[in-house]
Order: structure tokens, then C-alpha cells, then sequence
């Protein structure tokens, strides 16, 4: 075994209760374990078994990777990138919070949940299939197949926690080992046929160095079985991308419907133009609708 160790410092309000509560959705705690001021975290990284331990203090992430092996050759800035992902800590919360200051529709929004944040999967490829799993089914069904897929494809760390697939694990699966376990014939061809093109070579999940997503979005919407909402969410969850349009999310227009006091829905199409006012910030326009869901974060009444 060999230990890696971080100590990240968190910004002022940070919301540590909404990275674990992010963790610890799926109650069985296959490859995510989390107590009142920590977490683990089981991943795949070029092929090994690592455990990343957070535990919280009031200034800082006191981090910890467990790596199964005697080296940790090439992994110490992968595995800094998925603690900055899992802690939230891609995207500034501040500019989006300035921008909407004045706007009487999203500051109410905002006060209520000051440094609201994106909490992210811990690569892209994990945001992706979990994308592609979770799509167009309910929350604890699409808990329940993300279990057995990692189940399925994962690897056990040697603390017992099982560490989220690779690419190169889940193709190795046949689409009859995914069907068979309640996966839709449509989701376990996309599964499959992604981490095909990426274990072969001929899709690269790697962001140029200049972070422009152009590229990788046209050839994610390439691969038969993603479309728009899929890219869109992965870019949020797997490479912090601050300005996703998540136009095509029920969820998002049910809150527009709701911000609005409208008696439907927005279409898509109005939905992505009432967003493109908060360009570049749209993820955390994104954010905020979501939160507001849920009664415990509703704004006062306006008078």
C-alpha cells in the first residue's frame, strides 16, 4: 500500500453537509462510505485500486489517497484533480452570486443558499456513465444500477470498498451481463459502446489545455445514444465546466415553471433562452434552480 497525502484548504462557508449528503446517496455504500465529517471514496485510476479518505476540519480537507500497490508513479496529479472534484471545489461560486445580486427573480434564490457548489463524480468518464444510467428513470432505480454496475465492473480495494470502473473494466462486459441486471438494451449498448471508444483510443475524455469543450462536446454527441442533456450534465459533473445550458432537464424547467408561478413547464427551447442571460455562469443558475426543489430551500414569499 502506498499513502498519498493532501491537506486542502476550503473557502469561507464552505458547505461540507452538501458533499456528504452528495456521497452517500446510495445507502448500500458500495465504493462511496461517508460520516458526519468525512467521506471515502473507492476509484479505478490507470488501473489501480485507490481509496480517497477526506476528513473535514473547519478550515480545511484533511485528504488522504490509499493506493493498492508499491508505487504511486503518475498518480498524484490525477488523484489531486478527482479530490478537487469530489470536495466541489472546481468552480468559484462568487461570480455567479454577483451576477445574480440584482436579479429579482435568481437573488432570492441565492440568498438562501449562499456558496451553494457543484459537487462532481471523480472523473469524467464516471460522470458520463452515470449520465447514461441515470437518464430518464427514478433516483433510487438509477442508484440501484449504478450499484450493480460498479458491482459488475469494478474492482474490491484491499479495505474491502469497491473502487468505481475504468473505461478498460467495463468494457470487458457484454451487454447480456448488463441486461440481465435490469440494465434497458438502449443504456447497455451506450455504456458499453463509450467505454469501447475510449479504451480503444479513438475517443479521448481529455480536455486540451486550454479548457475549450467545443471539441469533446461534438465528439460526445458523436457516439450513438448521447445526446445533448447527457453531454451537458457530464460536462458539469465531470469537468466542472462553469457554463453548461441544462435547458433539457425536467428537473430545471420544473423549477423555471415554479420561479415563474407559470401554470406549465417551459419548453426546451425557452428554457435555454431564459438561461443564456446568465452566461457564463449557467451551471450555477443550474445549481440554484435545482436546490430550490426542495421545500427546506424555498425563498420567502415577495411582497
Amino acid at each position: 500500500m502506498t499513502l498519498l497525502h493532501w491537506t486542502l484548504p476550503l473557502p469561507a462557508g464552505y458547505r461540507r453537509d452538501d458533499v456528504i449528503a452528495f456521497h452517500s446517496r446510495d445507502g448500500e455504500a458500495v465504493a462511496e462510505q461517508v460520516t458526519p465529517t468525512g467521506l471515502r471514496k473507492g476509484i479505478l485510476m490507470q488501473g489501480v485500486p485507490v481509496v480517497l479518505d477526506v476528513a473535514f476540519t473547519d478550515a480545511a480537507a484533511i485528504c488522504q489517497a490509499d493506493i493498492d500497490g508499491d508505487t504511486d508513479a503518475g498518480l498524484q496529479t490525477p488523484l489531486h484533480g478527482a479530490l478537487l472534484n469530489i470536495l466541489g471545489l472546481r468552480i468559484d461560486p462568487q461570480p455567479f452570486a454577483q451576477l445574480a445580486a440584482g436579479d429579482p427573480l435568481l437573488a432570492p434564490l441565492v440568498s438562501v443558499n449562499p456558496g451553494l457548489r457543484i459537487v462532481q463524480s471523480a472523473s469524467p468518464f464516471e460522470a458520463l456513465t452515470w449520465a447514461i444510467i441515470g437518464q430518464q428513470i427514478n433516483l433510487p432505480f438509477a442508484i440501484s444500477l449504478r450499484r450493480t454496475f460498479i458491482l459488475q465492473a469494478g474492482r474490491r480495494h484491499t479495505s474491502g470498498l469497491w473502487c468505481y470502473p475504468e473505461a478498460r473494466d467495463v468494457a470487458r462486459l457484454s451487454v447480456e451481463d448488463l441486461t440481465s441486471r435490469k440494465f434497458s438494451r438502449a443504456k447497455a449498448e451506450t455504456v458499453l459502446r463509450l467505454a469501447r471508444l475510449v479504451d480503444e483510443g479513438e475517443l479521448s475524455l481529455e480536455l486540451p489545455p486550454s479548457g475549450d469543450v467545443a471539441a469533446i462536446s461534438q465528439a460526445l454527441l458523436a457516439v450513438k445514444g448521447i445526446g445533448p442533456w447527457t453531454v451537458n450534465y457530464a460536462l458539469l459533473r465531470g469537468y466542472g465546466y462553469a457554463d453548461c445550458s441544462l435547458h433539457g432537464d425536467v428537473a430545471i424547467r420544473a423549477a423555471l415553471q415554479k420561479l415563474l408561478g407559470e401554470v406549465t413547464k417551459p419548453d426546451m427551447a425557452r428554457t435555454e433562452q431564459w438561461l443564456r442571460q446568465y452566461a457564463p455562469h449557467r451551471t450555477m443558475a443550474a445549481a440554484h434552480l435545482w436546490a430550490s426543489l426542495h421545500p427546506k430551500n424555498n425563498p420567502p414569499a415577495r411582497e
